[in-house]
């Protein structure tokens, strides 16, 4: 090997041997400060060197290498960075290469240096960003759903309150913000929104607390009149809910407004129709019908699942969107679990 050549191996602290055998190697270039360190002896070029036990990853690798030699093909294999240390306990970081080079097997061992460690700091700040990264993405996660079992803990609240006076169960709002994210989840809404809706659909009558109970408490058919009173709630709940830029609150305010509006135009308070109701009251429209037929109320006895499907569907397309309601049909097995598991209480 040329001298000049030996002079750049040197200056990138690399030693390159030549193998003689299995076990012996001889040094074709300058030999590096650090090699000598291992040896505990000068050494010169074309000295001969058994690396057995010298470096002990290094033995691990001569049999990868001597696989690769056997092949005889102009290209090379490397270790990879390993760290040794010396008889008197520097550490040193090396790589080892192995090349096949105009017929000959050549060894090239590697002091890594600075190089090393630089890139050792640089993996290690990508590591630790990205477990800073993942940790805050998990307290993130964890402080959202504390904040949604806090809405969904005081809309309950709230909603309790409102049901003391017409008599509303817990179970009923319940049941139909679960169905809403039954709904929500087919139609492949966000998580945000989806939890939205779960929370938003049960206050869709909260505006009743607004309403007179000669009026509300009425045991009996309302007079036209009373009925124009009773329809306030819709705006009196919007009102209640509205003036914020919370996502939960808008989206509650817009189905207490428009969950009494038709598909067809026909409804309350604002006669509109088709998807210019916002498709937050659309889904909570036809499971607070589902909801309010199959369980018995003051005024009437339940419905058969069957018997309510059969009028609902008379409904679609004058009272429903019809697509929500196919959506609402396909996923009625979960609509009926949820129905089962939060039924209403049994009277003693």
């Amino acid at each position: 090997m040329s001298q000049i050549l030996s002079k750049v191996f040197q200056s990138m602290n690399t030693a390159v041997f030549d193998r003689l055998d299995d076990n012996s190697y001889q040094l074709l270039t300058q030999p590096p400060v650090w090699l000598g360190q291992f040896c505990e002896k000068e050494l010169k070029i074309g000295e001969s060197i058994q690396f057995k036990d010298m470096f002990p990853f290094l033995d691990c690798f001569l049999e990868e290498a001597d696989e690769f030699w056997d092949c005889k093909v102009d290209a090379a294999h490397r270790s990879g960075p390993w760290v040794d240390f010396t008889p008197n306990g520097e550490e040193i970081p090396l790589e080892a290469m192995a090349l096949w080079q105009d017929g000959k097997a050549l060894l090239v061992l590697q002091d890594l240096g600075d190089e090393y460690y630089n890139e050792v700091v640089r993996l290690q700040g990508f590591r630790d960003g990205a477990l800073s990264q993942e940790l805050l993405e998990q307290e993130i996660a964890s402080q959202t759903k504390q904040i949604r079992r806090r809405e969904e803990e005081i809309a309950m609240k709230l909603l309790s309150a409102a049901g003391h006076r017409d008599h509303e169960t817990a179970a009923h709002v319940r049941r139909i913000g679960l169905y809403a994210e039954v709904i929500a989840q087919a139609l492949n809404w966000d998580d945000a929104s989806t939890a939205d809706i779960r929370i938003a659909a049960p206050m869709h009558d909260i505006g009743k607390i607004g309403i007179p109970d000669r009026v509300l408490l009425k045991p009996g058919k309302l007079t036209e009149e009373e009925f124009e009173e009773m329809k306030q709630h819709s705006a009196i709940g919007a009102d209640m809910l509205s003036g914020t830029n919370i996502p939960l609150l808008k989206m509650a305010s817009e189905i207490a407004m428009c969950h009494h509006e038709k598909w067809d135009g026909t409804g309350y308070p604002a006669g509109l129709s088709g998807k210019d109701i916002p498709s937050s009251a659309r889904i909570t429209t036809i499971v607070d019908v589902y909801d309010a037929l199959v369980h018995k109320r003051v005024y009437k006895e339940a419905s058969s699942e069957d018997s309510a499907l059969k009028i609902m569907q008379q409904m679609v397309g004058k009272h429903f969107d019809p697509d929500l309601y196919q959506v609402f049909l396909a996923n009625l097995p979960k609509i009926r679990e949820i129905k089962e598991t939060y039924a209403e209480p049994v009277d003693d």
